[in-house]
């Protein structure tokens, strides 16, 4: 490879190294071009898998700051540059490794920590991140119901009170009187009417009375 070409491939090395939020080394030493292919169709949802050249990664991995393939870069290298979910690329890595033991999990890094292959495996059987976001929208679904319950339940007997108290005021209000209806023992009767006659004969008997002597 010449000077040019190998200073652009650990470019591009480097600036995978720095643009992904975790890396998996392998070795694929016995594995077809057919394995290979599905391995890569298997993580490329959060992953993207290049075979690497163990100089010019080691070249790469220092300018990156990434020191966890230290003494690890031997053999027929390919690297899982991870830009996407760690514990879903980890369970593709396990699971293919798990169907075809040629495929050697040798080391990782996830945001700057090394990992071992234990810690990789342990990785992968954590939940990913679909399940995790599936149970949260189940527990805050769960809680909003909650929610909305302890909300109606007050409203609800609020209004059962208020209903009650209404019916209880219906209740104690008096019968309305009918309109026109007086009572009989109320009405006033009319004075009686004295004639204009007996008025003046009354004044006569004043004015004409009294001692004649």
């Amino acid at each position: 490879m010449a000077k040019p070409e190998k200073a652009a491939a650990i470019a591009e090395l480097t600036d995978k190294f720095r643009s992904s939020g975790a890396a998996v080394l392998t070795e694929y030493r016995g594995l077809t071009v057919a394995q290979l292919t599905t391995l890569r169709s298997n993580i490329r949802e959060h992953a993207t898998y290049a075979v690497v050249k163990n100089t010019l990664t080691a070249i790469a991995a220092k300018e990156a700051g990434v020191t966890a393939f230290d003494g690890q870069l031997t053999g027929p290298s390919a690297i899982a540059f991870i830009t996407g979910d760690p514990v879903g690329a980890a369970k593709g890595l396990r699971d293919f490794a798990k169907a075809n033991p040629l495929l050697v999990i040798k080391a990782g890094v996830l945001d700057g920590k090394a990992l071992s292959p234990a810690e990789i495996f342990k990785l992968a059987d954590l939940e990913s991140r679909e399940v995790l976001l599936a149970k949260l929208a189940g527990a805050m679904k769960a809680s909003l119901t909650n929610a909305v319950s302890l909300f109606a339940a007050p409203l609800s007997q609020t209004a059962r009170v208020i209903d009650a108290l209404r019916v209880k005021r219906a209740a104690e209000s008096p019968a309305p009187v009918a309109e026109g209806a007086v009572d009989a023992q109320d009405t006033v009767a009319p004075a009686e009417t004295v004639s204009h006659s007996e008025t003046v004969q009354s004044t006569e008997d004043v004015a004409t009375g009294g001692d004649e002597s």
